[in-house]
């Protein structure tokens, strides 16, 4: 007689390996380039016709600049003209993210074999804007949760959800396409 403990699914973490690394590299690399150019170009283009959903310019750089101040103690101006709020806003983009979805978001997904990789990949930039806009800009920074729900704060939300699809594709495309 088998247990509800022994038929319950198992979540299968990959190896860290050179190509998990390369992999994370180069969806954070496309993922980031995909966020900042949405966030910083075409959102701004379709104020006119959508807005509140589009029109809001991202600042993922200040907002990185007012998390440091917080944790560290130094003035926020200081970080940003030492470009340290920049280093982290593209670090977490390259590595930290990507390595989140191919180690957490990624196998947690697997446990439901009909959950395809781009409604992973979606899901996950939910979670991330979560993460961005009320951990970090509201529980850290002490704005308002979810940046007073503005324009910014759907432009955010797709912003995000592009890169999470974004690393999904190349993680799809490198690993489970191949």
């Amino acid at each position: 007689m088998q247990t509800a403990v022994q038929n319950a699914p198992t979540v299968i973490f990959p190896a860290v390996d050179a190509r998990l690394l390369i992999t994370a590299v180069v969806a954070g690399a496309f993922a980031t380039i995909a966020f900042d150019l949405f966030g910083q170009t075409i959102s701004p283009l379709f104020k006119a016709v959508a807005s509140p959903w589009l029109g809001a310019k991202l600042a993922p750089v200040p907002l990185a600049n007012s998390v440091l101040a917080i944790l560290s103690g130094w003035e926020a101006r200081e970080i940003g003209r030492l470009g340290i709020g920049h280093g982290l806003h593209v670090l977490t983009g390259l590595i930290v993210y990507p390595l989140g979805y191919m180690l957490v978001a990624r196998p947690v997904s697997r446990l439901f074999a009909a959950v395809p990789w781009w409604l992973t990949g979606l899901a996950y930039g939910v979670v991330l804007w979560v993460i961005a806009l009320y951990v970090m800009a509201h529980l850290v920074a002490g704005n308002p949760p979810f940046l007073g729900w503005s324009s910014i704060t759907w432009v955010a939300l797709w912003g995000h959800m592009l890169f999470g699809l974004v690393v999904a594709a190349v993680v799809w495309w490198r690993h489970e396409h191949t």
